[in-house]
C-alpha cells in the first residue's frame, strides 16, 4: 500500500499541473471503486478550480472553489496518471483541464474518492479520531508520553494506531525506530522521554527523506509521472533479515510478527 511518502509524493506531482486550473471535464468510467463514486461528484467538480492540493495522513486532498474538497484514497495499487498515452481500462475517474489529464488508475480498486465539504474535513469519517501529522509541529515527544502512557501494546504497535500518529505505516515505523534505536517490543507505556525525543526527530527524518527520494516503490507504487521512487535502496531494517546492522556493531537484523505484520529490528543496537 502507498504510505505517507507516496501519498505526498503523488499529491506534489499532481499539484505542479493541477494547481489553479478549471476542471472542464468530468468522467467517471465505473460506478465504484472501493466505495460508491460520489452521485454528486460531476455535478460538483465539473466547472470548479482545484485552489490547492495537500494531504492528511495517506489521503490526498483536491481543494476547489466550490468549498468541497475531494478525498483519494490509493488502497493498494492506485495512482495519477498525468497525461497518459492511451486510455487504460483501470482509469476510474479521469479529470481534464484545458492543459491536461488526470487519470485515477487503481487494477485492484481498493482505492476511493469522497467528496466532502472543506470546512467539514476535520469531521470525516476518517479523519475524527486521527492524532498529530507526523511532519506537524503538533508531534512532539510531550505528545507521544501523554498519549502512550500506560499503554501495555508493544511501541510498535501504538505507532501505527493513527489515533496516535496520523498516516505512520509499517516500513516507516520500523526504520523510525531504529534510528532512534528503540526495541519494538517494548511496552509504549515504558518507552522513556528520552528516547521518545530522540523518536521524533527519526520519524521526520525517515519520512522527509523518503519524500525527497520519490517514495519506495514496493510493489505497484509509482508517482504521477510514472517515475519510480529509490528509498527502499537506503532501508537499514525493512526487509533485511539476517544481513548485519549498518551500524557494524555486530548485531544481526531479526524479523518478528507483531499484530500480523513483520517487523525488522537490531537486538544488539535497540534496546
Amino acid at each position: 500500500m502507498p504510505e505517507l511518502p507516496e501519498v505526498e509524493t503523488t499529491v506534489r506531482g499532481l499539484a505542479r499541473f493541477l494547481e489553479g486550473e478549471r476542471i472542464a471535464r468530468v468522467q467517471v468510467n465505473r460506478p465504484d471503486m472501493r466505495f460508491a463514486f460520489p452521485p454528486d461528484l460531476v455535478q460538483v467538480l465539473t466547472g470548479a478550480t482545484i485552489s490547492s492540493l495537500g494531504r492528511r495522513a495517506k489521503y490526498g486532498l483536491l481543494h476547489t472553489d466550490r468549498d468541497s474538497t475531494l478525498i483519494f484514497h490509493l488502497g493498494m495499487s492506485g495512482r495519477w496518471r498525468i497525461d497518459p498515452d492511451s486510455d487504460d481500462k483501470h482509469d476510474h475517474l479521469v479529470l481534464e483541464t484545458a492543459h491536461h489529464r488526470f487519470a485515477l488508475n487503481d487494477p485492484r480498486r481498493f482505492g476511493f474518492v469522497d467528496l466532502v465539504a472543506t470546512d467539514r474535513l476535520d469531521a470525516w469519517r476518517a479523519f475524527a479520531a486521527m492524532g498529530p501529522e507526523p511532519l506537524g509541529s503538533e508531534l512532539t515527544a510531550v505528545h507521544l508520553k501523554t498519549a502512550l502512557a500506560g499503554r501495555k501494546q508493544a511501541i510498535k504497535l501504538c505507532l501505527l494506531d493513527q489515533a496516535i500518529v496520523a498516516g505512520l505505516g509499517n516500513i516507516y515505523v520500523c526504520e523510525a525506530l531504529f534510528r532512534a534505536r528503540i526495541d519494538p517490543r517494548k511496552p509504549g507505556g515504558k518507552v522513556s522521554r528520552p528516547a521518545l525525543e530522540r523518536l521524533v526527530p527519526a520519524i521526520r527524518e525517515v519520512l522527509e527523506q523518503s519524500i525527497a527520494d520519490g517514495g519506495s516503490s514496493l510493489r505497484d507504487y509509482a508517482a504521477p509521472s510514472g517515475e519510480l521512487g529509490y528509498f527502499a535502496t537506503r532501508f537499514a531494517v525493512y526487509g533485511r533479515t539476517a544481513e548485519p546492522c549498518l551500524r557494524e556493531d555486530g548485531g544481526v537484523i531479526r524479523r518478528l510478527t507483531q499484530g500480523g505484520r513483520s517487523t525488522w529490528y537490531c537486538p544488539r543496537c535497540q534496546r
